[in-house]
């Protein structure tokens, strides 16, 4: 494992730490199984590889960004990561970590996510940890119970930290797995403030997805763009999905560096080049863009509308 992986799996709790190590070693003799996640063992990433390919080696990793390095750097074959959930919104910046990393994106997975609250007794608790995200989506019962809440790097993290410390007034939000792994007990399950919780992950490799293998089946296509610095640029450039019937199920926009002189839109469509009208759509697109930039076509998980 190159130097500064090595060096943040020093930031995991000893109980996931031990764990870590094993699953690290694990995929080291047999990358071409191991799936890169951030997270510590336990966490909603961890079970979202296992859902998406029961068969895989999973790869613990601190952050986005090292779980994309061991893609890059043949540690492992694929990354999961979560870009958005239905609650709270966006979860990674893949807008940013994706162009950067050279990876594409050839897959895609949508998980239910069902939050435990544990602890090492029955309490009373006075702070529950967790990712931010666990917390956004559990706010109104961290409030009514008078928990306060503590941010944490991931939710398993925060379990395994849980049973670190060894506080009885701590409790951790997270999978009912962490619970199994970090023998902590579960207080209630389904803490999470919407019976609808999900998160959307993508799944990313060195090498795209041929579209072409794709058809005739249901396919999404994800890309980034700036458009030229003129009025009504991005109406027209939009213009095509619309005369060519291509349904465009996000259009995120954001700022790179610090002029806020041009902005940068990720977008994802429904199907994939080579499909006449996709062809068209993003033809006419190009016309009034910068750059135009895709990122990945893959197989669609689930209908969209």
């Amino acid at each position: 494992m190159p130097t500064n992986r090595a060096s943040t799996m020093n930031s995991y709790p000893k109980p996931a730490f031990d764990l870590v190590s094993r699953m690290v070693e694990a995929a080291a003799v047999d990358p071409a199984r191991a799936m890169a996640l951030q997270g510590a063992p336990g966490c909603n990433s961890h079970r979202a590889a296992l859902e998406y390919d029961s068969g895989c080696l999973p790869l613990p990793c601190f952050s986005f960004e090292d779980a994309l390095d061991a893609v890059k750097e043949g540690q492992a074959e694929r990354a999961i990561i979560p870009i958005e959930n239905s609650q709270h919104g966006r979860v990674a910046d893949i807008h940013f970590l994706l162009p950067e990393s050279g990876l594409s994106i050839v897959g895609e997975h949508f998980m239910s996510i069902e939050h435990a609250l544990m602890a090492l007794g029955d309490g009373p608790f006075s702070v529950a940890y967790s990712h931010p995200q666990g917390l956004g989506q559990s706010r109104r019962y961290l409030r009514e119970r008078g928990i306060v809440p503590m941010s944490y790097a991931d939710t398993a993290g925060a379990a395994a930290f849980v049973r670190e410390q060894g506080d009885p007034a701590a409790s951790a939000i997270a999978p009912k797995l962490a619970a199994e792994l970090y023998d902590l007990k579960i207080i209630e399950e389904n803490v999470e403030d919407a019976a609808d919780n999900t998160t959307r992950f993508v799944v990313l490799a060195r090498e795209p997805l041929d579209p072409f293998a794709l058809q005739g089946e249901k396919a999404m296509t994800t890309f980034i763009f700036e458009v030229k610095n003129i009025a009504a640029a991005l109406y027209k450039a939009l213009g095509g999905f619309a005369t060519n019937g291509v349904n465009m199920t996000k259009l995120e926009s954001y700022q790179i560096g610090a002029s806020f002189a041009a902005t940068t839109f990720y977008a994802d469509i429904e199907g994939a080049p080579g499909d006449p009208r996709v062809d068209s759509a993003l033809k006419e697109l190009a016309f009034h863009c910068k750059y135009v930039r895709p990122l990945g076509t893959y197989r669609q998980a689930r209908p969209r509308g």
